[in-house]
């Protein structure tokens, strides 16, 4: 018989929470490179079949709402059938959107492979997926885990888009949507052998989590089992009407819902395109978004950290501010040429651009107990609601007038609104009842 386990010898052995988020960022990064694709390749779409800027800007809108509506779903669809099986399916989806779209010679179709495919396996693959991991396998350090897998999406765009840019350039447009199918294929073997559904599945306890003094270190049920007999459609509908209830709820929606018109929508989508009508290379144009990705995994680390140790509704506030200060500049620094003032703007932009998810995931999980991750699945919901419409609604713009600037302007004004909702978010102590578990 071999000898108990002592708290020692369990100190000195790596978690194997940390192997289950390592793999869950590198998922992250593999289904990230369709983030940095249509910036770049709206330009090669647009020379190649003559479509307007307003058609393939529908095409990422019905991406990003899909992206957004999925992700309360996914997060039930997790706790029903687990964290890996929902993960694979969802970047096996994004490799096949990302492979047809080579096939694509009718408008139609690029809202299908843009839109339906990638965006159901995007949706799936949502920044819920980082707080569904943190609040599974991690008893304390939530904060730092949800950003250290949120940076997995910068880096994700990091990685693939120097190289989207170059094939996108020369051998074509082709190459680089083959690049990111190959990118979300490439993880699905690590996830089937590594993503566990709970730290139950392989005997632990969720990080951070002792068992009472005199017990043996038999692994309680993990929060995402405590929905694995309900309909997860059903489960999600029915957070989404008791969250519905809570000023919080609304607050953080209006709050991300402006996160990702200001990110996404407007940024992600729009950036290169924009720089390019002032005569700035794509290449280079692409280079400067790959750098808001280095920053970006810098400021989204940092902001799970200080999301540990502060209030998130200041921290919230202080990042749309500083972010609203950009988008208002923005129109004076775009150039043919990168000046030091855009640098100055790209490093700023990097830090802030995804800072606001550790405190957002932390206010739902504060105020909603253990359905927080569904929650913040549909808090993330509105971001992409709110990144649909300004894609869309910079591109007309864009058609419209010629040129992004009021687009900027307008996104600058909503920040603002942004931090003065944050700032004033209250404290709910009675939104934290369960939802009955026998209810399906």
């Amino acid at each position: 018989m071999s000898a108990p386990t002592t708290p020692a010898a369990r100190r000195k052995r790596l978690h194997p929470a940390w192997i289950v988020a390592a793999v869950a960022f590198l998922a992250l990064v593999g289904a990230a490179g369709f983030r940095a694709a249509p910036g770049v390749l709206m330009v090669p779409l647009q020379e190649e079949f003559g479509w307007s800027t307003t058609v393939l800007s529908a095409a990422v809108s019905i991406n990003l709402v899909l992206f957004g509506l999925t992700a309360p779903f996914a997060a039930a669809l997790m706790e029903r059938f687990g964290i890996r099986a929902v993960t694979a399916t969802a970047l096996v989806l994004i490799g096949a959107g990302s492979a047809l779209t080579v096939l694509v010679n009718q408008s139609w179709q690029i809202l299908l492979t843009w839109g339906l495919l990638i965006g159901l396996g995007t949706g799936s693959m949502a920044l819920v997926f980082a707080a569904t991991i943190a609040n599974t396998w991690f008893s304390k350090s939530r904060g730092l885990v949800i950003g250290i897998l949120t940076a997995g999406s910068a880096a994700g765009q990091l990685v693939f888009l120097p190289f989207i840019a170059m094939l996108a350039q020369d051998p074509g447009w082709r190459e680089a949507s083959l690049l990111i199918a190959a990118g979300a294929l490439a993880v699905v073997p690590l996830v089937l052998k590594f993503l566990k559904n709970s730290p139950a599945d392989v005997g632990a306890l969720p990080y951070g989590e002792t068992a009472p003094v005199g017990d043996s270190a038999v692994p309680v049920q993990a929060p995402a089992d405590s929905g694995r007999s309900r309909n997860a459609a059903v489960r999600a509908l029915q957070v989404l009407k008791r969250a519905s209830k809570v000023r919080t709820f609304w607050a953080l929606v209006a709050g991300f819902a402006i996160c990702g018109a200001t990110t996404n929508g407007l940024i992600g989508t729009h950036f290169i395109p924009s720089a390019h009508d002032h005569g700035m290379p794509q290449t280079t144009a692409a280079g400067l978004l790959a750098v808001v990705g280095i920053f970006d995994i810098v400021g989204t680390i940092a902001s799970g950290w200080l999301t540990d140790r502060y209030n998130p509704r200041v921290l919230l506030a202080v990042y749309y501010q500083f972010r609203g200060i950009g988008l208002l500049v923005l129109p004076l620094l775009l150039s043919a040429t990168v000046e030091p003032s855009m640098i100055v703007f790209v490093v700023i932009y990097g830090l802030d651009w995804v800072a606001t998810v550790p405190p957002t995931a932390a206010i739902c999980r504060e105020t909603f107990g253990a359905d927080g991750s569904v929650v913040f699945g549909w808090v993330f919901a509105a971001h992409q609601l709110g990144a649909a419409a300004a894609a869309l609604g910079a591109g007309a713009i864009r058609d419209a007038t010629g040129q992004y600037t009021y687009a900027w302007f307008g996104a600058a004004a909503m920040c603002t609104i942004a931090a003065v909702i944050s700032a004033t978010i209250r404290k709910d102590k009675a939104a934290k009842e369960p939802v009955p578990a026998g209810v399906a």
